[in-house]
């Protein structure tokens, strides 16, 4: 089925970038796990599209038209991981000697890439306070080649003006890249908002059930989509048919699991802020959150993302982590099953300790990704351990 701009998100979800198969008329797409494609002549090659299943393979085409109809563009790019996505887009947008501009708080993967690896072949980096677009504009040299935002950005939860950065980046001629993983086309869409390309760790809410890893790029013109698409494929960074397959089935539900994650997110968040062992809560949902105005008016939703502090700084916070039993200890976000996360020593234990402090990122900073479980479990566990502390 073709997608319509006309069909609700949640219609689109389900149908987009999909057909019955026409040989059995399957419903789900079928796994393509082929390298190969057999071509009918030497004057018939691509003919059907394919040759090789590192250029491109019908699984994963059918997620990536499902993408672009969601997030809109011109197309979508998907990826064996979300730092594959992010490391083929810089690598596809700048060269030796450019200069980016990068939320000063972003993922660990995206500041260790662009460091510790990126710029080993001449690539600089500002990392700049992007929630004020002014910081931006004053950051652009003449050899400023893109600019990478993250919002809300993991794990402080920052938000970035979408619009009023990419109109100074139209303004200079410099692409603007938006890491949408944390809200997803549901609730916040970039390229609406004048971004240029808007990328994804299909990994979180996409496939949201801890099955794969993955990630997507959607760009909102031709020339962008095709110079990520030249270096996925000499780099041979491509998602796999099978996890193409699993996200085609996670992201049916996309929008009713991010639906009730927030919900639980929102009421997790207001009890926090009741506990007297609880020194701070960061929420976009909450009337105390720093940018409630720029959370409302640039998404549709908050996110099952927050953090909290503990009072007794990181040992106490280690100890709140140690006890508790249902949410789980480990480094993933957006999954059906609620995580808490240990930044420092987790995500962004990479990050020198000064530059994650003036981030925000502190030392007993927890990170908190609401599940589907009852809200009531979820707030009696928290209650329980923060109780002993």
């Amino acid at each position: 089925m073709s997608s319509n701009d006309n069909q609700d998100f949640k219609t689109r979800e389900v149908h987009a970038g999909v057909s019955p198969d026409p040989l059995t008329g399957a419903i789900l797409t079928p796994i393509y796990q082929t390298t190969t494609y057999v071509q009918e002549s030497v004057d018939k090659y691509l003919e059907k599209g394919y040759s090789y299943s590192r250029s491109g393979n019908p699984t994963v085409t059918a997620l990536e038209e499902k993408i672009t109809a969601l997030e809109g563009g011109v197309g979508s790019l998907c990826f064996a991981t979300g730092m594959a996505a992010t490391s083929c887009t810089i690598i596809g947008m700048v060269g030796a000697g450019d200069h980016i501009i990068l939320s000063d708080v972003v993922y660990g993967g995206t500041h260790r890439v662009s460091t510790k690896v990126l710029n080993r072949w001449g690539l600089e980096c500002s990392f700049v306070d992007t929630a004020d677009a002014a910081n931006v504009k004053n950051a652009i040299r003449d050899n400023t080649k893109l600019i990478f935002t993250e919002t809300p950005a993991n794990p402080t939860l920052k938000l970035t003006d979408i619009a009023a950065v990419s109109e100074v980046a139209k303004a200079a001629g410099i692409p603007h890249v938006v890491d949408n993983t944390f809200l997803t086309p549901y609730y916040q869409r970039p390229l609406e908002l004048g971004a240029d390309i808007t990328l994804h760790s299909t990994t979180k809410f996409m496939e949201g059930h801890n099955v794969s890893v993955g990630g997507s790029i959607t760009c909102a013109n031709q020339e962008h989509l095709e110079k990520i698409m030249f270096v996925r494929n000499c780099l041979g960074s491509n998602m796999t048919p099978m996890v193409a397959f699993y996200t085609l089935q996670g992201v049916k539900t996309m929008s009713t699991r991010l639906e009730a994650q927030s919900a639980n997110a929102l009421k997790v968040a207001q009890f926090l802020e009741t506990h007297a062992n609880v020194e701070r809560v960061c929420y976009p949902g909450l009337e105390s959150f720093p940018q409630k105005e720029l959370a409302d008016r640039q998404a549709s939703g908050h996110g099952s993302m927050l953090w909290f502090e503990v009072k007794g700084g990181v040992e106490s916070g280690k100890k709140l982590m140690d006890r508790l039993q249902l949410w789980s200890l480990a480094e993933n976000l957006g999954s059906v099953e609620s995580l808490v996360t240990h930044s420092v020593t987790m995500t962004h234990a990479d990050m020198p300790r000064e530059e994650r402090l003036a981030a925000g990122i502190t030392d007993g900073l927890v990170r908190l990704s609401a599940g589907l479980e009852s809200s009531v479990d979820l707030i009696a566990d928290l209650k329980q351990a923060l109780d002993s502390l």
